[in-house]
């Protein structure tokens, strides 16, 4: 309990986000206190090196990655090594908060991630039990209707369902054992997870099905389609940057509740923009934990354990390298996948650009190659407005995201340490539209003046190099 006390702690007492200091002539006013890393040249030398030197090494990382196939060989060759496993909490699946129960057990959390919050009051349901029946399940989703139908994943499909107290939920229907041999681990992996945890950003569970070979899990239905979708541009409205940088938040704060927030620390193993959904107010929510696994808890780190090994899981273009070498697994694993998503945000694309050509077919060693050449414009997803806000906050997050993308998982930031910098980042990008250099200014007229107020900045000795401020805490 200390432990998690002082984890809460830590989290709240870090808040506090740098404020740019005006300069006294207009160019600075408006563009030195956000003049981009890539405009000097990251002209401090140290520093410099020290920070293209991590960029290229992620860049060697990326080229000597080998192909999905090599997942399952690097997992039968973790046999012959010596493992340390931690031992998990038994196997009882504790019921979920029903609606209106007011979260009961999670007393002691709040702020940011108390699961209170945004929840409807005084809303009753039928079902007093986490287990459905199958005639409710039946009666739920119209027999298993085609119409509704909403998605079709690994796990196995998925229907929209409305209770009889009018509450629409999504219930994920396992494919049978003969076709999926890992659906039983799956389908106790996500009711086990899924029962410990409650958080704004995390969809709702509502309940199970196990009986014969029907395996069901019934979530929070959110109608507004997934992060890809919305990045494809085939579902619902356009993301400006704003909408991009909350759904990082949201994700982050979702994130960091699963590592340092929830009963026993859990590692989702599955971040990615199609397991991000909407709502229509574009506020994410994570979803699938049928990768997840519990973390090191207080215990384990009491003792010394630093990871969990286990077989490789995951989705290629987000597997973190070292976890896929070594099947050694940590809350850093979720940081590289998140980085990934960042990435995505920032871009628009995938992580693996199959139908592009070989040297911008990995989009994170494309984009940090941009980057480093002083390009990150071009990284910045065409559909988004060129402003002089917008590219300065893609900046940032790309900045971030390759922190997030280091090669060895004790450079990388924790969940919390990305929160702060994406608040940061959110904190720049709504001072730079405020004071006119956003949406009103386009990009083409702002550049030559955020080039002069650099010279200018450097002329006078008061520039500087501040591409790592986010770090310095």
């Amino acid at each position: 309990m200390e432990g998690r006390d002082r984890r809460r702690s830590m989290s709240s007492s870090s808040s506090g986000r740098r404020t740019p200091t005006p300069e006294t002539e207009r160019e600075r006013e408006h563009w030195a206190p956000w003049s981009p890393a890539w405009s000097r040249r990251l002209s401090v030398g140290g520093r410099a090196a020290s920070f293209k030197s991590l960029f290229r090494s992620i860049g060697v990382w990326f080229s000597s990655l080998s192909t999905p196939s090599s997942s399952s060989s690097s997992s039968s060759s973790s046999k012959a090594r010596g493992r340390r496993r931690t031992k998990e909490p038994d196997d009882v699946i504790k019921k979920p908060p029903l609606p209106g129960a007011g979260g009961e057990g999670k007393a002691s959390i709040r702020g940011l991630y108390s699961s209170s919050r945004g929840r409807g009051r005084g809303i009753t349901t039928q079902f007093q039990s986490s287990v459905f029946s199958m005639e409710e399940i039946l009666l739920a989703t119209n027999n298993f209707s085609p119409a509704l139908k909403i998605g079709q994943g690994g796990f196995g499909a998925v229907y929209k369902g409305v209770l009889p107290d009018g509450t629409l939920v999504a219930v994920k229907r396992a494919k049978l054992p003969m076709q999926n041999p890992h659906v039983d681990v799956e389908f106790r992996s996500e009711v086990k997870t899924m029962a410990r945890i409650e958080h704004q950003s995390l969809v709702r569970f509502y309940g199970y099905l196990g009986c014969g070979q029907e395996r069901i899990i019934v979530v929070e239905f959110v109608p507004n389609g997934s992060l890809r979708d919305h990045l494809d541009r085939c579902n619902g409205r356009f993301l400006d940057m704003g909408a991009r940088l909350e759904i990082a938040i949201d994700v982050a704060h979702a994130v960091t509740y699963l590592h340092m927030y929830a009963d026993h620390p859990i590692i989702h193993r599955d971040i990615k923009s199609s397991n991000v959904l909407l709502t229509p107010s574009l506020r994410a929510k994570v979803a699938d934990f049928g990768f997840a696994r519990l973390g090191i808890g207080e215990a384990g780190a009491a003792e010394g354990v630093t990871h969990v090994t286990t077989q490789v899981k995951g989705t290629a273009g987000y597997l973190d390298p070292e976890y896929l070498k070594t099947c050694q697994l940590t809350d850093r694993s979720d940081v590289y996948s998140f980085g990934v998503l960042l990435l995505e945000l920032a871009s628009g694309r995938r992580p693996i650009e199959t139908k592009r050509e070989m040297r911008e077919r990995l989009t994170a060693r494309w984009a940090m190659r941009k980057f480093i050449d002083g390009a990150a414009a071009d990284v910045l997803d065409p559909h988004l407005a060129r402003t002089a806000a917008a590219v300065r906050a893609a900046e940032m997050v790309m900045e971030l995201a390759f922190r997030c993308l280091a090669p060895v998982r004790q450079d990388r930031p924790s969940m919390g340490e990305c929160c702060r910098a994406l608040w940061a980042v959110r904190k720049t990008y709504r001072d730079m539209v405020q004071v006119g250099a956003g949406d009103e200014t386009p990009l083409s007229s702002s550049l030559s003046d955020r080039a002069s107020s650099s010279a200018a900045s450097t002329s006078t000795g008061t520039g500087g190099d501040r591409s790592g401020e986010l770090w310095r805490n």
